[in-house]
């Protein structure tokens, strides 16, 4: 298993929930067996820096290719890029 992991903040912070309604588009690619698109709660003593995450989980590596390979991945990233300051993502294999 692939857990897919992608955080966001924006450039403007009236621009989080658009942010957030584009990125539950990837929800409809097929591939993923779990899928969350999930506001920060912004707790952290430390730093609060993400305004968004997406967490998903693939089966294989080939899942998630054809995720990101999907018309729907590159609609919502052309939608969503434009609003949004930081992304960082992480792929991690489950053990």
């Amino acid at each position: 298993m692939i857990r897919h992991i992608v955080f966001f903040s924006a450039k403007r912070s009236d621009d989080i929930e658009a942010i957030r309604d584009g990125l539950q588009a990837l929800g409809t690619i097929p591939h993923s067996t779990v899928f969350e698109v999930a506001l920060n709660s912004k707790v952290d003593p430390y730093g609060n820096d993400i305004d968004i995450v997406v967490y998903a989980e693939f089966p294989d590596e080939a899942a998630l290719a054809a995720y990101k390979a999907h018309p729907t991945y590159a609609e919502t990233t052309a939608r969503v890029r434009p609003m949004r300051e930081l992304r960082f993502s992480a792929d991690v294999k489950a053990v």
